[in-house]
């Protein structure tokens, strides 16, 4: 294969090396990684090639007892699986297809959770529908006014609350 269409390759077997791992060099995959590649890129298809024979060609390069496979041991796994996912055509032929589905892809976050904007939470994080004294608490832009927002703030003025002659005392006497 000519070296732009491999560094393409490699490139891809780098970030998907990488993906998930923060510790991950990019010089070796993890066989959850290697699935996700061929899922994402096209190379399995759940009819001739499944995640079954993705996981077989996996065991079968990697050198024994180890739990990643290099790129070299990538590259002799593509040449089992593009026989399988390209029957018809010749080894080099399908080889090329199968690098071809490879290169320049990404891994994508297929499943990464989003946040949600259900009905319910909309509805009661609206400060103008408020009523009652929770309608206090927040002027009329809906940002909360803090303790200012608060009615009944302790009175620490010494006097029992609802006292009418609070600071009479010293006039008196």
């Amino acid at each position: 294969l000519h070296s732009s269409k491999m560094s393409e390759v490699e490139n891809t077997f780098r970030k998907f090396a990488v993906y998930g791992d923060t510790s991950a060099s990019g010089n070796e995959m993890t066989g959850k990684n290697f699935s996700k590649l061929c899922k994402e890129c096209g190379v399995m298809d759940g009819k001739a090639v499944t995640s079954t024979d993705i996981d077989i060609v996996f065991n079968k390069v990697k050198t024994k007892g180890a739990r990643t496979i290099t790129f070299a041991e990538f590259q002799e796994a593509m040449k089992e699986i593009c026989s399988k996912r390209f029957k018809g055509k010749s080894p080099e032929e399908a080889l090329q297809a199968v690098y071809g589905l490879i290169e320049g892809k990404e891994p994508g976050n297929v499943g990464a959770t989003k946040a949600t904007k259900a009905g319910g939470v909309e509805r009661l994080t609206d400060t103008s529908k408020y009523t009652g004294s929770h309608k206090e608490r927040f002027d009329d832009s809906g940002k909360g006014k803090g303790l200012a927002g608060r009615r009944d703030m302790a009175d620490n003025s010494g006097y029992v609350a609802g006292y009418k002659g609070a600071g009479t005392y010293d006039k008196k006497h």
